[in-house]
């Protein structure tokens, strides 16, 4: 009896002792409530329910309501985790695009086994290891396409042009994602890379691109270095990759978080590849994290000019740590800091609105800062670029066609005729080709409404609604005759563009993605908007607030 009422005292005074206030009495008794209601579920719910599905969903709604950087990764998902990290993965080297019921090869990397077997980007998958893949999902296509390097793949394949079928065994490898699909001079003097993320040793590709073109150009004196679409990546190749264009002992990013021990100052640690050449980086909407990282860091040391658009604004840091069974979780567990002081995170997760959403950081909350040379710049929306440019929209025409793969099957179809025109890029169409995708369209759907159109819609449902429609059908019908578009006019009107588009997929088909980028790169407003810069000093130098009588 005493024991039972001593082991009754104890446990009221531990519940004493955790007040409600108290963080962790908070902790144990929504663990507690958490393990009963999972108790009461799997002993009491009307149909079976599976544990590790149902805890999942679990994690998912906390790491959710959070930011979307915190993540949990399930046993199957650490291949995902992995690829993030390293840009390395097993399989065969394609991508896939679905068309109707019809699964075709989107993409081939380069060096891959689907290449090296010969597969072509427009090629109709039809089965592997002799699961028909027709009516299959893209996800359910691409786990079939995965597996354990060393172990072979059957494929079965369609010419999209002849029809000629035949099967193939394909022995799966590593497949390594280039963190610089493409480096070329864009005029003489002035080079450009383009960096896709910031995976292991991304760092040391944009080196060894930019020495190549060093020793192919010996008077290098402009660079631009794309980062259009990053999504980022490691922070520490970040810092490696600044530090090719600045000099050693330079602080790059700083870390804070609740965590004090993990803060962290990151500095340049090796002298630089060239710190005095004229550096261009180019950021859009989709310039984020490890990206936004350089291009701050660049920014704040005046060491080069940003150009195109704001850059995402992700300012947070997350680290990777293990958990039981062989699962993981990310963390957002600090913020970062530019080297002016700045940290550029956009969207406020922690200040969420009542129904659940969140918000811009409010222009009222941002603070200036000043770069090295004085000039100011603010925290709390992403990198504002120095000189901006105006964002490329496709057409609704474009649009329609893209979204219809007419122009994807056109470059097939142009390609199997013309084997051996790809050798020199860029590459150009000419009229007669265009005529030849005229004729391709002959027949097609693609049936859109244009924004006019869309507007009448509008117009025509409140009439209806106010009853005034009738009134006024004559005119409204007279209007949408007048408003209505000719398809064919309209691929005319947009000729230049649909031209282009054409000739960058062409191109795509006969020297991969680095034919796709290289193709596009004379008509990318941003691209040569920094090449005007860096072909006029002075103008460049001015940007920076530099004196040019003392360079």
């Amino acid at each position: 009896m005493w024991i039972v009422l001593f082991v009754v005292l104890l446990g009221s005074a531990a519940t004493w002792a955790f007040k409600p206030a108290d963080h962790y009495f908070a902790i144990v008794k929504s663990l507690d409530i958490f393990a009963s209601v999972f108790r009461d579920l799997d002993a009491y719910y009307v149909d079976s329910i599976q544990p590790e599905d149902l805890i999942n969903t679990g994690i998912e709604a906390m790491t959710g309501s959070l930011d979307p950087y915190t993540y949990f990764y399930a046993e199957d998902d650490l291949d995902n985790l992995a690829f993030q990290a390293t840009g390395k993965y097993a399989g065969v080297g394609i991508s896939i695009l679905q068309e109707g019921d019809s699964t075709l090869v989107g993409d081939v990397y380069e060096g891959s086994p689907m290449q090296q077997a010969g597969i072509k980007v427009g090629d109709i998958l039809l089965s592997l290891d002799g699961k028909t893949l027709h009516g299959l999902s893209e996800q359910a296509v691409s786990d079939l396409l995965k597996g354990e390097p060393g172990t072979v793949l059957e494929v079965a394949v369609r010419n999209p042009v002849s029809g000629k079928e035949r099967a193939l065994k394909i022995r799966r490898a590593e497949i390594n994602i280039q963190s610089v699909p493409y480096a070329g001079l864009l005029a003489d003097h002035i080079g450009y890379i383009k960096m896709a993320q910031f995976t292991e040793y991304s760092s040391h590709e944009v080196e060894t691109a930019l020495r190549k073109m060093m020793d192919k150009d010996r008077q290098l004196q402009g660079l631009v270095l794309d980062l259009r679409n990053n999504p980022g990546g490691l922070l520490e190749e970040a810092v490696k990759t600044a530090n090719l264009f600045i000099d050693e002992g330079k602080t790059i990013v700083s870390t804070h978080g609740k965590v004090g021990s993990w803060n962290r100052v990151y500095k340049t640690s090796a002298l630089p590849l060239d710190d005095s050449l004229h550096l261009v980086i180019l950021t859009n909407r989709m310039t984020a994290s490890a990206s936004e990282i350089v291009a701050g860091a660049v920014q704040d040391m005046d060491r080069g000019l940003i150009v195109g658009q704001r850059s995402f604004g992700k300012g947070l840091v997350q680290t990777t740590r293990d958990l039981p069974y062989h699962t993981k979780i990310k963390i957002t567990t600090a913020r970062y800091y530019t080297p002016s002081g700045r940290c550029i995170q956009a969207i406020d997760y922690m200040h969420r609105h009542e129904d659940g959403s969140v918000g811009l950081i409010p222009d009222s909350l941002k603070k200036e800062f000043r770069t090295e040379h004085g000039r100011i710049v603010s925290d709390g929306g992403g990198i504002a670029p120095d000189v901006e440019t105006k964002p490329v929209y496709f057409s609704n025409i474009a649009i329609t066609l893209l979204k219809h793969n007419y122009i994807f099957d056109y470059a097939t179809q142009y390609c199997y005729a013309h084997p051996s025109e790809g050798d020199k890029l860029p590459f150009s169409l000419g009229e007669a080709g265009f005529s030849d995708f005229m004729k391709f369209m002959d027949g097609k759907d693609y049936v859109y409404k244009t924004r006019s159109e869309m507007a009448l819609d509008d117009f025509k449902k409140a009439a209806e609604e106010e009853q005034y429609f009738a009134a006024s059908q004559k005119e409204f019908d007279a209007l949408q005759s007048k408003v209505k578009h000719d398809k064919h006019q309209d691929i005319l009107k947009h000729k230049d563009e649909i031209r282009h588009l054409l000739e960058e997929e062409i191109a795509s088909r006969y020297q991969l993605r680095e034919g796709r980028i290289m193709q596009g790169l004379p008509y990318d407003p941003a691209v040569q908007k920094a090449l005007a810069l860096l072909q006029q000093p002075s103008a460049y130098d001015s940007l920076l607030h530099l004196s040019v009588a003392g360079q």
